[in-house]
């Protein structure tokens, strides 16, 4: 599954957690999908060519926005160790703020 960056798009952050700053060195998507997902704390997580996620976490989860501009190399940096495809997970270089937009 190939996914593209917008640069000026949206980048969000799941969490089972209530905070307005995201630290460094945290997982970001531009994939909503993909964080909600992980807003419920899943050990295991898959997702198919047409973008179907499974996943077995059980937490009440918070989506979040991150709440001020993101340069790709500057903010954040494709993780280094995932097994997800490329431009699916970024890690974080520095504090950021967030907003929550929803419960899951």
């Amino acid at each position: 599954m190939e996914l593209t960056i917008n640069p000026n798009g949206i980048w969000y952050h799941g969490s089972n957690q209530i905070f307005t700053e995201l630290r460094e060195g945290s997982t970001i998507t531009q994939w909503k999908e993909l964080a909600e997902a992980f807003s419920h704390q899943p050990n295991r997580l898959s997702y198919n060519d047409d973008g179907v996620i499974s996943h077995n976490g059980t937490e009440k989860g918070y989506l979040y926005i991150i709440d001020e501009p993101i340069t790709v190399d500057v903010d954040v940096y494709q993780h280094p160790h995932t097994t997800m495809d490329k431009n699916a997970e970024f890690l974080t270089k520095r504090p950021l703020r967030v907003k929550m937009i929803c419960e899951l």
